[in-house]
């Protein structure tokens, strides 16, 4: 009987060993998943801050990119306004020549070439003179 008893004991032992193993392992296991539903969201938190950044961005840049296609049509490019200012400059000096021409109180004025036209191409050509 001392032999059922001492193994009573042993296995009581034992018992009390594997529950406080198995208490151990199902805390790790509360932990590990615990860490893993925080990295999950913690994850998932990066994520949408991610997207609205580059949601964010990409609305900049399409911004950016609209503005300067409406600057581009908008604004000639320098050369072009160089040359139109030089154009109105030449036409207001030689406007006080071509005044009366316009008016129609005189032939074109002295020191420009009468333009004529041809018929078939409807092409002005400088007139030589002879």
């Amino acid at each position: 009987m001392s032999s059922y008893l001492a193994q009573e004991v042993h296995l009581a032992k034992r018992h009390e060993e594997i529950l406080s193993q198995r208490s151990a392992l199902l805390q790790q296991m509360e932990t590990y998943l615990g860490d893993k539903k925080t990295k999950k969201t913690w994850q998932t938190q990066a994520a949408d801050a991610a997207r609205r950044r580059n949601a964010a961005l990409l609305n900049d840049i399409e911004a950016a990119e609209k503005k300067l296609q409406e600057r581009m049509y908008l604004l000639p490019h320098p050369d072009t306004v160089k040359l139109e200012t030089l154009y109105w400059a030449s036409v207001k000096d030689s406007l006080p020549n071509w005044e009366e021409f316009l008016l129609g109180r005189a032939e074109y004025p002295i020191g420009f070439k009468k333009l004529k036209t041809t018929k078939q191409n409807n092409i002005s050509y400088p007139e030589e003179d002879s």
